[in-house]
């Protein structure tokens, strides 16, 4: 028996996982799904919020007339296109048509989730009303899917790959999709990192049918990606490289590998190495290894692993610094003009643990999580030079390779006082300043497009947006195919035609754009998800013509410093208005680091400089293109306030507020009791109702009249987290089990978010550990560490003055099936036995008016409780909006939503919140575990799916200015 009751030992998009004995396929749980249709789009949007198809876009297997997607299935694949599409013949050309552009995610390697994350992010910042996206995916066995823009919402690849059964239309082949993809779309746009995307895979299947796509062709995409061969490539080009050494499978003499370490001066007992797969990204596979022993004992580790078969071993740069570089082809034609753009400074720092040793190197966590042991400096903290000679590298380097439109090299400077690459062989090289070494080790052809990704943060120094410098690499690959110049011509003039159509209907309104400041950060344990969650809102608002939006940090009043331990009750606090490029970091710390750093005398002047000095570089080529648009985005300073002064500055601009702050002063109504003082609009509950959400205690006692209309509270026991520290942990295990009725406890703290100090004790030892924890004021309780087998749990800190334990609620865990050989199709298994579930539903609308959003349920593919990873790349397990008819009746689903609204209002929720509880599958009746005034609104964050489903469906812009026009109606 498992629960999901307490597992909100996870953010936002965790759930409750369930079982059930008998065999339910997918599709039979979907409602009638509708064909494609377009949405009107929203009329100030700009050209990027597309009208997408609706979230269901294809028929489930129950619908007549739909053919199961297996091979050999013969649905016309032009029918899964968009309306506007389907009668787009290549042949014809007319003026004004909008580009079709195929994005392709997925692949078969281990970055699979970060590429639906790029997908996901491309789709949001380029459809629009003169560029149609098509969406397709292909899995881990190489299989090819077109899929609606909605499945790109999945949480997890285990989500979105138990979807495509039953959502998706496969092809025969590999081949067939490329021929599909050369007959609908005119230019093909691949998102796949690693192995098939950047191994020149997906390029040569396109070659082969003539598809016009982004990026850089097959023959080039295989050298540049192989690091063996690429740095032979570098070596034989001029260029310093690593010394290194190559393991092959079943090809190591250890013999040689001493040679090796003895003939570049390191001590082949202890020499300090990196271990790393020759053809994966990001990262991937990356160790660190002393002495030829353990270097051959990890290279073997990476084959048996199937990471790779070849593994290269280098030499580690003590020393050094790593540094990061986007570069944008300009030119016309096939005449290639390479701009590089300021590059990023990676500063690694060690672990603060001293538990925990952790050699400093960029590694797929540090890459792609949030983490406190790295930090980000565009431009490089290095000299005018070396930073001249990393562009000029990287341009030389674009050229010599045949790279095409865009890519990232990464690298490292080593200072003169450190290198030990010196010695007459490298002394003519490329890379040697006199200031150290310059050398390049990493070739992306297909960069990472995260929201926060490298090329974001880079593009956004010298003026471009998302949208902006996406389309800039999608009109210039354009530019290179002939056969596609009628359809850049045309895409030109529609563009044109909208912006000039905008430009009109805002001077006829004469009315100025409505400021909305976006506030996120704080100072909890929740302040990651915060920064997300904020981003995420940002940068979909700042999508609307009619709205100017800024995004603002709260910070404690003295900075993070010693916010790991510090109790921020009653300091001050401030906020900080961020420029667009300081926004695109991973940790709360690392922006305010940022915004300290932009706005010294020193970085100020040589920031200026270099920027001016791309920007000129860049201006110069783009201004040669008809269709470049200019560029939209200008690189502030960073403005701080204090909260008082923040507040002042808002209500003389006459701005909403939309709060995406988690915890603290975010959701305790604090912030909502300034900014209503001050006459301030903003989005979610008032300080009434946050306050009392924000107290479990209180939110029971304020929902426990409405037993009648089916909602039911948990009984709690509170203590002093004082009062536990000193006393017996026997006598109180044993008074709890008795007052509670309960062999197992659940503990969480009184006041704090969801994801903090959630846990499940079976014995005394487990609230002993527990408590130790508590006692210490350690971050996180490492995994497994209690009597039941659990994940890492993330900790308050510092603890919470008072702890809240309740029974241990059973359910029973939904799990999926695996493929058998004679069944292709994944089955839920429920058994059922205890008839609860946990759901998580968002509610929105007017005070006394709020609507239930579908609930959804998540089911994990293991036991284990979530990890980092889980965590921040898209949630959990794979999530079901609404609960599959075949575990939770129609009539139980809507007496469910009826009971959610029914506590929604007695709360006095209003504008949007989230309610987590148990619902029963059979009576529809409610047991609430709590409520959050401020949810996570993450990219892949459970209410986007659950705003996908409603009639008509609201994607992500349309569902964050809903509620952002819910203040707005408060207000007026």
């Amino acid at each position: 028996m498992t629960t999901a009751a307490h597992a909100h030992i996870c953010t936002d998009h965790s759930l409750l996982h369930h079982r059930r004995a008998s065999r339910i396929p997918y599709s039979r749980m979907l409602p009638t799904l509708k064909q494609p249709l377009l949405l009107p789009p929203p009329t100030t949007s700009r050209l990027r919020p597309a009208p997408h198809p609706p979230p269901h876009a294809f028929a489930s297997a129950s619908t007549p007339g739909f053919v199961s997607p297996v091979r050999g299935a013969a649905t016309p694949l032009r029918a899964l296109l968009p309306e506007t599409q389907r009668h787009m013949g290549t042949e014809a050309q007319p003026e004004g048509r909008p580009l079709r552009v195929g994005l392709v995610c997925g692949g078969p390697s281990a970055e699979r989730g970060i590429s639906l994350n790029s997908a996901r992010s491309v789709l949001d910042h380029i459809q629009g009303e003169d560029l149609l996206v098509s969406c397709y995916y292909i899995d881990c066995a190489m299989n090819a899917y077109a899929i609606s823009p909605a499945q790109l919402y999945s949480n997890t690849p285990s989500d979105f790959d138990f979807k495509l059964e039953s959502l998706a239309q496969g092809f025969q082949s590999l081949s067939d999709f490329a021929e599909h993809l050369a007959a609908n779309v005119d230019i093909v746009f691949p998102v796949i990192h690693g192995k098939f995307g950047e191994d020149g895979g997906i390029q040569e299947l396109l070659e082969k049918a003539n598809a016009p796509f982004v990026g850089t062709p097959s023959k080039n995409c295989q050298l540049a990606f192989d690091k063996y061969n690429a740095a032979l490539e570098l070596r034989a080009q001029g260029f310093l490289t690593i010394p290194n050494f190559l393991v092959e499978k079943d090809k190591l003499a250890m013999s040689e590998l001493e040679e090796w370490f003895q003939s570049i001066n390191l001590n082949k007992e202890n020499g300090k190495v990196v271990v790393k797969p020759t053809r994966a990204g990001s990262s991937i596979g990356v160790v660190i290894a002393y002495g030829a022993n353990e270097a051959a004992e990890k290279a073997e580790g990476i084959i048996s692993e199937g990471i790779d078969e070849k593994v290269i071993i280098e030499v580690f740069l003590e020393g050094g610094s790593e540094f990061t570089a986007i570069v944008v082809d300009v030119g016309s034609d096939n005449n290639n003009e390479p701009v590089v753009l300021l590059p990023t400074e990676v500063e690694l720092q060690s672990s603060s643990n001293s538990d925990i040793q952790e050699d400093t190197i960029f590694n797929y966590r540090r890459k792609y999580l949030p983490t406190q042991q790295v930090a980000y400096h565009t431009p490089p903290r290095f000299p005018s030079e070396v930073i001249d000679c990393i562009r000029q590298g990287v341009s030389l380097l674009f050229h010599r390779l045949g790279l095409h439109d865009f890519a990232r090299i990464d690298g490292w400077f080593l200072p003169t006082s450190v290198t030990s690459l010196s010695s007459t062989e490298n002394s003519g090289k490329f890379g040697n300043t006199k200031y150290g070494a310059v050398i390049f080790t990493d070739i992306n052809l297909i960069s990472g497009m995260e929201q926060t990704s490298f090329l974001f943060q880079q593009a956004s120094k010298v003026g471009f947006s998302h949208s902006r410098i996406l389309r800039t690499i999608v009109q210039r690959a354009c530019s290179r195919f002939p056969t596609l110049v009628p359809c850049n011509n045309a895409w030109t003039a529609l563009s044109r035609k909208i912006q000039s159509a905008q430009q009109a209907e805002a001077i006829r309104k004469g009315t100025s754009k409505q400021k909305v400041f976006v506030i996120f950060g704080g100072d909890t344990s929740e302040r990651q998800v915060s920064l997300m969650s904020g981003t995420n809102v940002w940068l979909n608002l700042q999508g609307f013509d009619d709205l100017d939006v800024t995004p603002c940090l709260l910070t404690p009043g003295n900075g993070y410093s010693s916010s790991h331990s510090q109790n921020f009750d009653g300091i001050s606090r401030d906020v900080w208005t961020l420029p667009y490029s300081l926004v695109l970091r991973h940790t709360t710390e690392e922006v305010h680091a940022a915004c300290v750093e932009a706005i010294e005398p020193e970085r100020v002047e040589i920031t200026s400089r270099l920027r001016d000095k791309v920007l000129n570089e860049l201006g110069q080529a783009l201004s040669k293109h008809d269709w470049f648009a200019g560029f939209d985005i200008v690189d502030k300073q960073p403005f701080k306030y204090s909260l008082e002064e923040w507040i002042k500055h808002v209500k003389e601009a006459k701005a909403v507020v939309f709060i995406a702050v988690h915890g603290g002063i975010g959701e305790d109504g604090t912030i909502q009791s300034l900014l209503e003082s001050a006459g301030v609009p903003y989005t979610g509950p008032g300080p009434i109702a946050s306050r009392t959400c924000m107290d479990k205690v209180a939110t029971s006692l304020a929902v426990g009249h409405l037993a009648s209309s089916g909602v039911h509270t948990i009984p709690k026991d509170v203590r002093a987290t004082k009062e536990i520290l000193k006393s017996s942990l026997a006598d109180i295990w044993n008074d709890m089990k008795a007052k509670l009725q309960t062999e197992t406890v659940c503990v969480k703290p009184a006041r704090d978010g969801c994801s903090t100090g959630v846990a499940r004790l079976c014995c005394p030892e487990d609230l002993e550990v527990y408590t130790n924890t508590l006692r210490r004021k350690s971050q996180r309780l490492p995994a497994n560490c209690l009597s039941r087998a659990h994940g890492v749990i993330e900790m308050p800190v510092p603890p919470p003055e008072s702890l809240i334990f309740e029974p241990f609620i059973e359910t029973d865990e939904i799990i999926i099936s695996t493929k058998s050989v004679d069944d292709s199709t994944r089955h839920l298994l429920w058994k059922g036995d205890n008839e609860w579930l946990e759901v998580t539903v968002g509610v929105i609308g007017k005070r006394g008016e709020m609507h239930s959003l579908n609930p959804s349920i998540t089911v994990k593919e293991s036991g284990d409780i979530l990890s980092l990873e889980e965590k921040f790349q898209g949630g959990t397990g794979i999530n079901l909006t609404p609960p599959p008819s075949t575990i939770m009746s129609k009539d139980a689903l809507q007496k469910c939503k009826r009971s959610i609204e029914v506590m929604a209002n007695s709360l006095g929720l209003e504008g949007f919140s989230r309610i987590d509880a148990f619902v029963n599958v059979r009576s529809g009746e409610v047991l609430l575990i709590e409520v959050n005034t401020v949810p996570g609104m993450t990219p892949s964050t459970v209410l986007i799916h659950q705003a996908l489903t409603e009639e008509p469906p609201m994607y992500p812009h349309k569902f964050f200015r809903t509620l952002l026009d819910l203040a707005f109606a408060r207000a007026n």
